[in-house]
């Protein structure tokens, strides 16, 4: 009997120590920042959107609503207007990296709008040299977008519109890339304002102001003929604001805007090993302990695929962060501006912008200002980081110029 004991013992021993487990370990440097191709169209190109922290889906209509939220325009106060923009990038390092954005807009008649904009990014001059004695050949790269979008007044204090873009990206440098032909998709937004009337209130009146916007929806825009594709920066914002009206001169408005990218979370990858556990502690350490039998790399540990279409995209960015809710949340972003003009001739603006630290730490102040001349605008703003990753945009001065027409031919309310 204790033979037959002992024998049950040594079995159950052995089949402990030559046990197979297989185990993932994930690794410890994976990014959570969300990335897409085409980036700069999230920058605000204008110096009024910048000047209150890069925000303009609920801010009263301008020349530049096109970037912003279209359905704006159904609410402009002028005829039409043509805008144009320059953005300094990398101001610090080169002189010759930037944004630059031309926009038009028309209203139809009193319930509609057309609108048109021309995104142009410059990465500035490439010398390529393949030895040290051959001439230089100079090199462009560049991004832009061009889209129209119409406006449509669908009650008295509420508007929609649709707009449909077209992306190109030529980042191939010839000599370097086999084809270096330009990438290329297209993208639609839908986008939704309301304005109230103009309400009294005990000291002051007032005008409340909502409004969202799905920007970028399309499909992937393919790099390479390997097959790589990035997803285009979908995005939705949201917002909402309220104008003080003290009195026909002084205006002050507030805005809140969220932003978040329609675009999946990359799920946290690791190494699946498979091992005979010698040592019996269940924990794979390492070849020298134990027995390796197999080893896979970029395994899914957390989270889901990012290899689906830029539809299942849209609905798996809700749900997919390997963190659940908590880091959901923190994909998000919001602004916070405000903009006080005097008699419609001057404005001053300030802004704040928040990220995440581990989606991407961007965190800012914003000053502008406006004035006007005639039918003219001129506007500027001002970037301070307030993070200890450094902006691209940092102590950049923006401008913006606006020539409106038929100014006042349309008063709201």
């Amino acid at each position: 009997m204790k033979n037959y004991i002992f024998a049950l013992i040594t079995i159950g021993f052995f089949a402990r120590v030559n046990a197979q487990i297989t185990q993932l370990i994930p690794n410890s440097n994976d990014s959570r920042v969300i990335t897409t191709g085409v980036p700069f169209l999230l920058i605000a190109a204008d110096a009024r959107a910048a000047g209150m922290g890069d925000m303009g889906v609920a801010t009263s209509a301008d020349a530049y609503s096109q970037q912003w939220n279209p359905s704006k325009y159904a609410f402009s106060l002028a005829k039409s207007g043509f805008g144009i923009s320059y953005t300094p990038y990398l101001s610090k390092l080169v002189n010759d990296i930037s944004i630059g954005q031309v926009t038009y807009f028309n209203r139809l008649d009193e319930k509609s709008a057309f609108s048109g904009s021309f995104k142009y990014f410059s990465l500035g001059e490439i010398e390529l040299v393949d030895g040290p004695n051959d001439t230089p050949r100079i090199a462009k790269p560049n991004e832009l977008t061009i889209d129209v979008a119409y406006s449509l007044r669908l009650a008295e204090q509420f508007s929609m519109a649709v707009a449909l873009r077209y992306l190109r990206s030529d980042l191939k440098i010839i000599g370097v890339d086999l084809n270096p032909a330009p990438a290329s998709t297209v993208a639609v937004d839908v986008s939704g304002y309301y304005q109230s009337e103009e309400n009294a209130y005990e000291s002051f009146n007032g005008r409340w102001r909502a409004g969202f916007a799905i920007q970028n929806l399309g499909p992937k825009i393919k790099y390479d003929d390997a097959g790589t594709e990035n997803f285009i920066p979908t995005n939705l914002r949201i917002g909402g604001g309220f104008d003080f009206i003290f009195d026909q001169y002084n205006t002050l408005a507030v805005t809140l805007e969220l932003n978040k990218l329609l675009v999946p979370t990359p799920p946290i990858l690791g190494t699946e090993v498979t091992f005979n556990d010698l040592n019996g502690n269940g924990v794979y350490d390492g070849p020298v302990v134990d027995d390796l039998i197999s080893e896979t790399d970029n395994v899914i540990v957390s989270g889901k695929s990012t290899d689906v279409s830029f539809i299942s995209g849209v609905f798996q960015s809700f749900g997919d962060a390997p963190g659940g809710f908590s880091e959901e949340i923190k994909e998000f972003t919001w602004a916070l501006g405000a903009e006080y003009r005097y008699q419609d001739s001057f404005a001053f603006r300030a802004g704040f912008f928040n990220e995440a630290e581990e989606k991407g730490a961007r965190k800012f102040f914003a000053l502008g200002a406006g004035f006007k001349y005639t039918s003219i605008d001129i506007d500027l703003s001002y970037l301070f980081s307030a993070s200890k990753v450094q902006s691209p945009l940092e102590n950049t001065l923006r401008f913006s110029l606006t020539f409106n027409f038929g100014a006042g031919e349309y008063n709201e309310y």
